[in-house]
């Protein structure tokens, strides 16, 4: 039987019905292309053309710096803790209370987006209910659907995606990591494999993971070319189409070697007595800014553009997470004060803004999240705003955020050095809680393009924060300007704000057997994990 559960954001308006229509004059979406929107945005900012990103490729001639002598071309980033009249905050109440939303507005105005006052409620339905078993334990899946309220909008429909394992011998309620990108119930079809997101149904391929940005997997070192496969969720390997030859023995081989020979992470989670869900971003907003007009940003603008201020996919998908998290939190068999949210690439940065947006969350996994996730802005190495700005990445982001890679506007013009806030503000946001920042090596695939250190940089900027709000730091000094990352596989695990660089691609899987352990510290929660065998199998 269909369990049903109805939830509201607190502070929300549910969208009141619209008068019945029927298919005559039932309004229907526009329909634009991601450069028709594109030009739309520019004409409301008054933008007349923007500077080009760099390319990835370093024999193009407007080839990427990676020059770290040229990569700070503004080297001073808005302090943390210096409010805008000048006042130093020097406690955590000034931090709570004026500082912290200070930073929130200019993020929603300038580079997010804000999330609308009017979205609709969501109403949570179990659509399907499996036993299986996981690293050699029992588990219980749910496969559910969070339908969106469309009554004041019929033409868009938007149910999310979501799927729920916990172990089935658990004696009480257990930590659930939530991860971006997609995932399977166990035994069923995997996302993409022909037969919707796994335990649904639905148009096949509904659940795979949408295509990489620059940074992810391909020539070691280089950004793939627009349509190489994001890893999705968990470090494991994308499953576009059909499963490898040799099925799911094939499968878990493959999954282990990106892994760096581990298990997959969801076997680790259930070893150690945690559960995992997975929520398909696809379901909630369309990664291109084709699909602007649609999904829940279309919804709740009936259909129309946005204006400069409205949310990117990026506040789409967080927003999505949270109302993901709204359901477990009324799931008894979930610790709901100890929910994570996970993602790789894009899927990084949705899950550092999920993070540093909603305090329900208690830790987070940043996996290789580059230009837009934990790399400042204002680095000149890879991956640069103007390629966030352009027509194939802007969907990510606020309509304002493309006034800084203007060149020629009404305004004049517009760079980095402009931008109100940066990269170490959105990680401080996550402060006090558990916050690991996770990157591979350029030369297994995780590229240059992502900017590791400028990353690095951005976490030792956020430390004041931590540490005015009680918790543990990186264990090094503010001073971003002269801080080198540590050696791979040298972890900077020993405070809330964590970071380590394994030594494989594109991928979180290497770091998840430091992650489970290092959440569990802190948690003070004492498990004695089942055995896992060296290549898992889910």
């Amino acid at each position: 039987m269909a369990i049903l559960l109805s939830i509201s954001l607190p502070g929300q308006q549910t969208a009141q019905p619209a008068p019945a229509a029927n298919a005559a004059n039932t309004p229907a979406s526009m329909s634009w292309t991601a450069v028709q929107d594109h030009q739309n945005m520019m004409d409301q900012l008054g933008i007349k053309a923007l500077r080009p990103g760099p390319n990835g490729n370093e024999t193009a001639p407007n080839h990427a710096n990676y020059d770290e002598s040229t990569a700070n071309p503004f080297p001073n980033l808005p302090d943390v803790l210096t409010l805008k009249n000048g006042k130093k905050v020097t406690t955590a109440k000034m931090w709570w209370n004026q500082r912290r939303p200070e930073i929130v507005e200019d993020f929603d105005r300038e580079v997010l987006g804000r999330v609308p006052k009017n979205v609709p409620k969501v109403t949570w339905t179990v659509t399907n209910t499996i036993t299986a078993t996981v690293a050699g334990r029992p588990v219980i899946g749910k496969a559910l659907t969070g339908h969106v309220d469309n009554s004041s909008f019929p033409a868009i429909t938007v149910d999310i995606q979501m799927t729920l394992v916990v172990p089935a011998d658990a004696k009480g309620p257990v930590p659930v990591m939530m991860m971006f990108g997609g995932r399977g119930l166990p035994g069923l079809q995997p996302p993409g494999a022909g037969g919707g997101f796994g335990g649904f149904g639905g148009p096949a391929g509904r659940g795979a993971p949408g295509a990489a940005g620059r940074g992810g997997p391909g020539a070691p070192g280089t950004p793939p070319a627009p349509g190489g496969q994001v890893p999705p969720a968990g470090g494991q390997a994308a499953s576009a189409g059909a499963p490898p030859a040799g099925g799911r023995a094939n499968m878990a081989a493959a999954m282990a070697a990106m892994n760096g020979g581990d298990p997959p992470s969801t076997d680790q989670l259930i070893a150690d007595g945690w559960g995992f869900a997975g929520i398909n971003p696809g379901s909630l907003q369309a990664d291109n800014g084709a699909g602007l007009t649609k999904g829940i940003i279309g919804l709740v603008n009936k259909g129309m553009p946005r204006k400069p201020d409205d949310w990117g996919a990026l506040r789409a998908w967080a927003w999505g997470a949270a109302r993901g998290l709204d359901y477990l939190q009324t799931n008894k068999t979930v610790d709901s004060k100890k929910v994570g949210i996970e993602g790789v690439s894009r899927y990084g940065k949705a899950a550092l803004v999920t993070m540093a947006y909603d305090t329900r969350f208690a830790v987070v996994l940043i996996g290789s999240s580059g230009e837009g996730g934990a790399k400042l802005h204002r680095r000149n190495w890879g991956e640069a705003v103007e390629n966030l700005t352009g027509t194939g990445e802007y969907h990510w982001m606020a309509g304002n955020f493309l006034k800084y890679g203007a060149s020629d506007a009404t305004f004049g013009s517009k760079n980095p050095g402009d931008l109100p806030v940066d990269a170490h503000e959105l990680i401080a946001l996550c402060a006090p809680r558990l916050t690991f920042v996770s990157y591979g090596v350029p030369e297994k695939g995780d590229a240059k393009w992502l900017d590791h250190q400028g990353s690095f940089m951005a976490a030792i900027a956020a430390q004041p924060v931590f540490r005015l709000l009680g918790a543990k730091d990186l264990g090094r000094s503010d001073d971003y300007k002269t801080e080198k990352m540590p050696p791979v596989l040298e972890g900077l695990l020993n405070g809330q704000l964590a970071w380590r660089q394994h030594d494989g691609g594109h991928t979180d899987g290497p770091n998840w057997k430091y992650f489970i352990p290092w959440a569990d510290k802190f948690w003070k929660r004492t498990y004695t994990p089942v055995p896992l065998a060296k290549s898992g199998s889910n």
